[in-house]
């Protein structure tokens, strides 16, 4: 499973963790993603997606 939004295709973020020399080491920053049905298939979507898709219902 992939970790990226099948809506609007969010994927990861790269940051970096500082200790205390200094030392700059790589880490990433995934996206929220949560599992849904929409129009009757199972698709990973991201919460900000998950909260659009529930305003355009109202």
């Amino acid at each position: 499973m992939s970790k990226v939004c099948d809506v609007c295709g969010r994927g990861y973020l790269k940051g970096h963790t500082r200790s205390h020399s200094n030392v700059a080491t790589i880490k990433r920053q995934h996206v929220n993603l949560q599992s849904m049905l929409v129009n009757g298939k199972r698709v990973n979507a991201c919460t900000s997606c998950i909260r659009t898709a529930s305003k355009e219902q109202k």
